[in-house]
């Protein structure tokens, strides 16, 4: 009869509001030194990728498909695709710090509990790893910006703009990636994450090709995806404008990045409850 409860007195407790100090900076601070020793690998991994890709579909397939029309203004596809892969650049970067590195430093190496042996809580080290992930996919998303604009995809100076943006797309999708850390036993998990979720984000937010080609089912599920909000955030500055509907988009990624740390959060207070 107590541990009845007993257990309904804990489990709000696990979404109580996150209690942050300035102590997440020196953890930020410890995954930055410890990134300094890899940065020119790890930086050559992030970015190979999504290069390959816009350079062999956006001069590839661009040839083919000639311009598209955005906003009833036609632009050659590979500014079309630009705009919308350095989002799904973000997208990914942040997964996968988020994913990968900050499992192997909580569950693998144990790198957490050492950190909260010192009077450190661990709200401050998942707030921490979610700042750390969107400050590894903004470093990705500025140099691919710098490879566009030494390609002269795009020349518009309202591409300052999308780094703030580009900054909140990563914390984003890291809060989302640190649900999926809280929940995961192992790596192979986190497939799940990638072909059940980002795969299918990628190819319905209009990265590749215009959202006015979906069904209308998709359509409908794709107006509430975070990296169409990116999208359709940021391709507009790519062409010199600004974005239609900009509070509503901005809106919907902060209420992904709240919710999804809240909810990371109090899964991971769960599982080191356990």
């Amino acid at each position: 009869m107590s541990a009845r409860p007993s257990r309904s007195r804990a489990a709000p407790g696990l979404f109580r509001p996150p209690q942050l100090s300035m102590r997440w900076l020196p953890v930020f601070r410890r995954n930055l030194l410890v990134w300094r020793k890899l940065a020119i690998p790890s930086l050559v991994g992030n970015i190979a990728e999504p290069l390959i890709t816009l350079v062999a579909f956006g001069y590839g397939l661009g040839a083919l498909v000639g311009q598209v029309q955005v906003s009833g203004i036609a632009i050659p596809y590979i500014l079309f695709l630009a705009s919308g892969s350095i989002c799904s650049s973000a997208m990914n970067a942040a997964s996968f710090e988020a994913l990968y590195s900050a499992f192997s430093r909580m569950h693998v190496q144990r790198t957490w509990d050492g950190i909260m042996n010192a009077p450190v809580r661990l709200d401050d080290v998942v707030f921490a790893e979610m700042l750390w992930a969107a400050f590894k996919s903004l470093f990705t998303t500025v140099v691919i910006l710098g490879v566009m604009l030494a390609l002269g995809i795009s020349r518009s100076p309202m591409l300052l703009l999308a780094l703030p943006l580009l900054g909140l797309v990563g914390i984003t999708f890291s809060c989302i990636a640190l649900i999926f850390n809280a929940l995961a036993k192992g790596y192979d998990f986190f497939t799940y994450y990638f072909t059940l979720f980002l795969t299918p984000t990628m190819f319905l937010s209009g990265v590749f090709f215009p959202r006015d080609q979906l069904p209308g089912v998709l359509r409908v599920i794709s107006d509430w995806l975070p990296l169409t909000a990116a999208v359709e955030l940021v391709r507009p500055l790519f062409l010199g404008q600004w974005p239609a509907d900009g509070f509503r988009h901005l809106a919907l990624l902060v209420a992904y990045a709240v919710a999804g740390f809240w909810i990371a959060l109090a899964l991971t207070r769960r599982r080191f409850q356990g």
